[in-house]
């Protein structure tokens, strides 16, 4: 496998970002997903970020999750360079603790959409991921159904446990 040849392609700013960033690629991975994971920076790699875009989309890769803090224009670069979906993760940093990170990611400019998830969302970002590749993977989307219904099946798990008590 290339180094662009994924499903999913996750980005990330800093590799301070990894841990936030690792419980998409956990989901990604559980749901049998294919997925490269780098370090490229909106500021500090623009040419290479915009190659690997480029390249990772011309191979085949069908949605880019990108996550940053502080001023958090990684998202919305990647956005620029492809017409995939791509799904901003805010990063919990500085003073403002992700608030500059989740407003800097969600307020593109009309015609480049960057779809967004809470602050620290990274596992949400792995589900939506997979949830736009399962529209046309008919396997996938069963994957995906599972998945959720074993969340269900905890919390109902967790309210006879809890309402037994009472």
């Amino acid at each position: 496998m290339s180094d662009t040849t994924c499903d999913v392609a996750i980005l990330m700013g800093s590799k301070s970002d990894l841990a936030t960033m690792k419980p998409a690629a956990d989901v990604l991975k559980e749901l049998g997903l294919r997925v490269v994971v780098r370090v490229l920076s909106a500021h500090r790699t623009p040419e290479q970020t915009a190659a690997f875009v480029r390249e990772a989309a011309r191979t085949g890769t069908k949605v880019f999750i990108c996550g940053a803090g502080g001023a958090a224009h990684l998202a919305g670069t990647v956005a620029a360079h492809t017409t995939r979906p791509v799904i901003g993760i805010p990063i919990a940093a500085g003073s403002l603790q992700g608030m500059d990170a989740l407003l800097s990611t969600a307020m593109m400019p009309p015609g480049i959409p960057v779809a967004t998830v809470a602050i620290g969302g990274a596992e949400n970002a792995g589900l939506l991921a997979a949830q736009i590749v399962a529209i046309s993977d008919p396997a996938l989307s069963k994957r995906v159904d599972a998945e959720r219904e074993a969340r269900l099946r905890k919390v109902l798990e967790a309210d006879a446990e809890v309402s037994a008590k009472f």
